[in-house]
């Protein structure tokens, strides 16, 4: 099966849509299958580049499972380069309102873990690391009057901007996302709001990534030694979030790990799984 048939693959639609501004794109997909108002959630962040092309269409098979799984699953659309408004600084704009908007109105209340792909990926971070940016910054939060997340899994992340744009990382496209001003990486890039927090950060990427390569979850986690790593042995850049691949365990245990911590293998910090398969516990939260 090709790795990109999960961007096209059908799934069912979101169980209802919410609006968190007057744009077209900026809307919440909600997913859920369980009545437990204790759920936990998952703010899930589409990569694609940052490019109008890629939506959030490519993770319904994804959301699709991991509410399966117990997950009450929120999965915003954002502006995107090539649309009116998206790049630097209206792309960061959206993600922001749309993770303000579920935190402070969770629907569930169970913990609130941040994963994202690709570019979602490098989103994610940025988004639960807006506490360490400038008290005068446009996205500076207040941790102790900002909703919870007890952490982030990030799926192939672009986790490091700097690096990114310096190894050519999506032909340039990394660069595009502040329009060519290297200026804005200090607002804007993960690995300079290093170290991280709040929660814990989990780094899931595939052995045989073509598109990020892993070097890239690698020197982040050698920035700040408390983030996990989890190298998914074989997997390409797309099995992270195709729930028929043989990554999808590793991913499964990653975001159980953050969202129930209590009850995964313990990973000494700063170290990666390079088995990716090593956790024995079963898949998705508990069972209530």
């Amino acid at each position: 099966m090709p790795p990109v048939d999960v961007l096209v693959r059908p799934a069912a639609p979101p169980d209802r849509v919410i609006r968190y501004g007057d744009h077209p794109e900026q809307v919440i997909d909600v997913r859920s299958v369980t009545d437990d108002p204790d759920a936990p959630v998952v703010i899930l962040l589409h990569g694609g580049f940052w490019l109008a092309r890629y939506d959030r269409l490519h993770t319904r098979p994804m959301a699709d499972e991991l509410a399966r799984h117990g997950y009450v699953v929120c999965t915003p659309e954002y502006r995107r380069l090539g649309q009116p408004g998206g790049g630097h600084p209206g792309t960061f704009d959206d993600v922001a309102a749309a993770v303000d908007l579920i935190l402070g109105a969770p629907p569930a209340t169970g913990a609130v873990v941040l994963v994202g792909h690709s570019a979602g990926g490098q989103l994610a971070l940025w988004a639960a690391m807006r506490g360490r940016l400038p008290a005068g910054s446009r996205w500076h939060v207040d941790p102790p009057n900002h909703g919870t997340v007890s952490g982030v899994v990030a799926l192939a992340a672009v986790s490091d901007l700097a690096r990114a744009i310096e190894v050519g990382i999506g032909r340039g496209i990394c660069a595009d996302l502040l329009g060519g001003r290297m200026e804005l990486l200090a607002e804007t890039d993960p690995a300079r709001l290093l170290p991280f927090g709040p929660g814990v950060a989990v780094l899931v990427h595939g052995t045989e990534d073509a598109i990020v390569p892993i070097e890239i979850s690698r020197g982040f986690a050698v920035r700040d030694k408390s983030v996990r790593r989890v190298e998914a042995v074989g997997a390409g850049h797309f099995d992270l979030i195709d729930p028929l691949s043989v990554a999808w365990p590793a991913v499964l245990r990653a975001i159980r790990s953050v969202a129930a911590p209590g009850l995964g293998r313990s990973t000494h910090r700063g170290d990666a799984d390079h088995r990716g398969d090593a956790d024995p516990a079963p898949d998705g939260p508990p069972a209530s």
